[in-house]
């Protein structure tokens, strides 16, 4: 698989940015630091100016990138999902049986991320905790409606169809495919976030993992409902 990625390029929706980062090195240099900076000081404390001295450019050459740091932050949560998608699609596209098949994908949406060196600018990591901490910020605004119908969510909607559609392979007459889809994805998020700063409120801990969890979850609701 890691061959196979080092050909691959996560295709972003271009309404989210003004020039494609991934066209120059300076586009590269603007993500590499970014989520070294947003994972270090929260997405509120980061600004293009903060960046610009970063990365010795001005402010205004941020902004022949991105219009704002909330089109920066979606840029990056839609890399991470389509990242994901990746894994998800190599790692599950030869698995004929359909359990094996939902075993496999809930692992890859819920496990524990390790660094990729197939994109030497990404830390995959500290980009990860990013979306557990800050990618509610990305939809949670008064525009989420307008930048639904623009395609910019497009990518974490079809990583929750993929994941549906198993669900309901495994399981035909379960009637909630998608509802438990999104579950997994949000939850899996949800647990990490819980884990690292609420550990009272969840079960998961270093070898009681989200992974487990969300693999009891599903396979017994299904089973539950084939019973029933």
């Amino acid at each position: 698989m890691d061959r196979l990625l080092q050909s691959v390029k996560i295709n972003i929706n271009d309404k989210i940015y003004v020039k494609d980062p991934e066209s120059s090195e300076l586009g590269k240099k603007i993500i590499q630091q970014s989520i070294v900076m947003i994972h270090d000081m929260g997405f509120e404390k980061f600004t293009f100016r903060k960046l610009g001295d970063e990365i010795s450019s001005t402010e205004s050459s941020i902004y022949r990138y991105f219009e704002n740091k909330h089109k920066l932050l979606l840029y990056l949560a839609s890399w991470y999902w389509g990242w994901l998608e990746y894994q998800l699609v190599f790692s599950t596209n030869n698995i004929p049986d359909p359990k094996d098949k939902i075993i496999k994908a809930i692992e890859i949406i819920t496990r524990k991320t390790q660094e990729d060196s197939s994109f030497s600018h990404i830390n995959e990591v500290a980009l990860n905790k990013i979306v557990i901490n800050e990618y509610s910020k990305s939809y949670l605004t008064k525009e989420v409606d307008t930048e639904n119908k623009n395609g910019y969510y497009v990518i974490y909607k079809r990583l929750v169809a993929r994941l549906s559609e198993m669900i309901s392979n495994l399981n035909p007459s379960y009637e909630y495919p998608s509802s438990l889809a999104s579950t997994v994805l949000e939850g899996a998020l949800h647990q990490f976030f819980l884990k690292d700063h609420f550990p009272s409120l969840t079960n998961c801990h270093e070898t009681k993992t989200p992974t487990k969890y969300f693999t009891y979850l599903v396979l017994h609701t299904l089973n539950s409902n084939n019973n029933g």
